[in-house]
């Protein structure tokens, strides 16, 4: 089971306070222990939302939103992908992390979808272009 990991935004993060020293490397240790487990996929902190843009879709309209975004405690700060077992797996892993950020944190664990789970709307032209897709991202 793949699960996406979010690593929340706090308003140091959202102002961008770089974390001391100690914490990159508790986290590089820690990223070391998934990546040894087979765990951790991929993985990457968010610069703060004032860098960013959002895109909002409407019909065929699109509108670009300049950050910083509000809602800070709904941003997210970075992220990592992992392959688990199961949610309990990914919870404990969680529960090992060296809290990411300064003050007080959430992370949060969402599963991923797998083309399994549209079984019953997959169409074969649909499954024939998720299956290139794949292939390519894989490098076949």
């Amino acid at each position: 089971m793949r699960v996406l990991v979010f690593v929340k935004a706090t308003e140091d993060s959202e102002q961008g306070v770089m974390p001391p020293s100690e914490l990159l490397e508790a986290m590089g240790k820690y990223n070391e222990e998934l990546v040894n487990a087979g765990i951790m996929l991929g993985g990457e902190g968010l610069k703060p939302s004032r860098l960013g843009k959002r895109i909002a879709f409407d019909g065929p309209k699109r509108t670009v939103i300049d950050g910083p975004f509000a809602e800070t405690r709904e941003l997210v700060a970075g992220y990592w992908i992992w392959e688990v077992k199961d949610m309990d797996e990914a919870v404990a892993w969680v529960k090992r992390c060296p809290n990411p950020m300064l003050g007080p944190s959430e992370i949060e664990i969402r599963p991923v979808f797998e083309l399994a789970d549209f079984q019953e709307i997959m169409t074969p032209e649909a499954e024939a272009v998720h299956e290139r897709v794949r292939q390519k991202l894989e490098g076949e």
